[in-house]
Parts: C-alpha cells; structure tokens; sequence
C-alpha cells in the first residue's frame, strides 16, 4: 500500500471507533429515556371536602348577595288579605303565579269572603278559575277551604300551621306562604325553584320538601326564613334556570359549586335572563311600589 492510502486508512480509523461508541451512548440515552418513562405519576391531590362549617358560612354569603341584588324580593301573587293569599296559593299549584294573578281579580270581585266562596255554584267557580288549570279539583279545593273557614274558623284565616294544614288543599308550603307573608310568622317555603336551587348550591341533597327545609331551617335564623325564600325563588325564576342557568350573569357564581352547568359566556347568558333582569314584565298586575320592573298585563291582554 502507498503512503497515502495508509494515510487515508488511519485517518478512517478514528471514524471508526467512533461509530463504535456511538451506539453505546444512544443505548445509554435510550435507557435513561425508558427509566424517565416508567417513573410512576404522582397522584393528583383530591379536593379537599367543604365542611358543614364552610357550607354554612357560604350558605348565608350567598343570601347576603342575594339581598343586594334583590332588595325588592316580594311574594308574587297578588293578594289584599289572608284569605286572598291562602286561595291565590292553592291555585297556584302546577301554573304560574302570573296566570292566578290574571284570574283571581274576577273571581274575589264574585267571591270575597270565604261565605261567599262557600256557598258559590261550584260550575261558576269552575269557569272562573279555568285558566289556571286542573279548575274541577282546584274548585273542590278552594271551596272546602272556605267552608272550614266559614265553619271552624269564623270566617278568619287562622295564623298557626297547626290550624292551615287542615284546610283543604292546604300543605306545609301554602301554609308558610300565608304566614310569612301575611301574618309576619317566619317560615321556609320549599317549591320547585328553592329545591332545586338548594341542592344545586349542595346546601342539602335531600328532595323531600319538608326535610328540605328543616335543613335549611338550621342553616339560617328564624328571621331570616320568609325573605330568604323569596330571594332564592327570585333567583331560580331569573337566572338560575333549570334546563338553562344564565352562569355567566350570575351575580353569586364565585360561590356557587354548579357555576358551569349553563351559559358562561356574558353575552349570551344576558339572553336568557327573565322578568325584569330581562327588561320583560313581571308576574304582578300590583306589584309593591319599589319593584323595578314592569307590572303583568290582566288576563286576554297579551
């Protein structure tokens, strides 16, 4: 072989070793690769569970908002006394108050004491409160009512649970209605919008009415009970919706557990705000005078 060629095979020489250690080095790389891979994940670290304290003490924060944001939370159903709250509740069963609303003035205008409704003709009651649905029953209701009234009672709307509970339609929650709201007595009305709200806030997760509030009766002080319930109702009718919550303009969602469920956009949960949040009227055809919405149009106005 010439010089050069021996040359050129001792410069190629070194290459060559070089290509042999090559592989050692990515076999190292690839080990550590491996090692790296098969290291275990740390497991996440589980949500801390909200203690009864904690629930409690969110509880009544988001009854403070709500008192902000609705200083005007009144009972929605139009009424001038007992006996007009006690009727306009009954009838409010699977309608909304808006519709009692448009059809109770012509029917106390026909009936305005329990004397009256008591020894009505059953077919003109009938006809009066149709638009309210569910009307034959109803009528069996209201008049039985007003004949126990008429008869225990004399002609007075008596102010103890005990006493309301045994008028004919009448359960816990029409009772707590016309004690709150027209004898000043607190009490806890659990309808549609309040359960669902309390369990959708994981104040509770109980779904029967009367264990609904006796839980959230032990949340609150008595004197809170009435108003709370018709800022929470206010709520649910507004902007906590049932198929639809408007999350995004929820004034209390920094607080609420369920804060995604609806629409979070801001925009577009604007949208699905109702009665007055929405610019739209209200369900009273007299609402109190600090009610900053609309009043409801009569019956056949629209």
């Amino acid at each position: 072989m010439s010089a050069p060629g021996k040359a050129a095979a001792k410069k190629a020489a070194p290459g060559k070793a070089a290509a042999k250690k090559a592989p050692a080095k990515t076999a190292k790389a690839t080990g550590t690769a491996r090692t790296a891979k098969a290291a275990p994940a740390k497991p996440a670290k589980a949500p801390k569970p909200e203690s009864h304290l904690s629930m409690v003490r969110r509880a009544r924060r988001i009854n403070r908002e709500l008192a902000d944001v609705y200083p005007y939370a009144h009972p929605e159903l139009d009424f001038h006394n007992p006996f007009e709250l006690l009727v306009a509740t009954v009838l409010s069963a699977q309608t909304t108050d808006l519709r009692v609303n448009q059809t109770t003035p012509a029917l106390f205008a026909a009936y305005p004491t329990p004397e009256d409704l008591a020894s009505a003709d059953p077919e003109a009651v009938e006809q009066l409160i149709r638009p309210t649905g569910f009307f034959r029953a109803k009528t069996k209701s209201i008049m039985g009512l007003a004949a126990a009234l008429r008869d225990d009672f004399g002609g007075n709307v008596p102010g103890r649970l005990e006493d309301l509970v045994k008028l004919p339609g009448v359960g816990r929650k029409t009772a707590n209605v016309v004690l709150g709201n027209a004898f000043g007595v607190p009490g806890i009305t659990v309808d549609t919008h309040f359960g669902r709200l309390v369990r959708r806030w994981k104040w509770t997760d109980e779904e029967d009415p009367v264990k609904v509030e006796a839980v959230v009766a032990e949340i609150f002080p008595k004197s809170e009970w009435t108003m709370l319930s018709h800022r929470v109702v206010f709520h649910g009718r507004r902007i906590c919706h049932s198929r639809k919550p408007a999350c995004g303009a929820c004034p209390i969602a920094p607080l609420c557990p369920a804060y995604g469920e609806g629409e979070t956009d801001p925009e577009k949960a604007k949208k699905l705000l109702k009665y007055e949040k929405g610019g739209f009227p209200g369900q009273r055809l007299s609402p109190p005078p600090d009610y900053p919405g609309l009043p409801a149009p009569p019956l056949g106005a629209g």
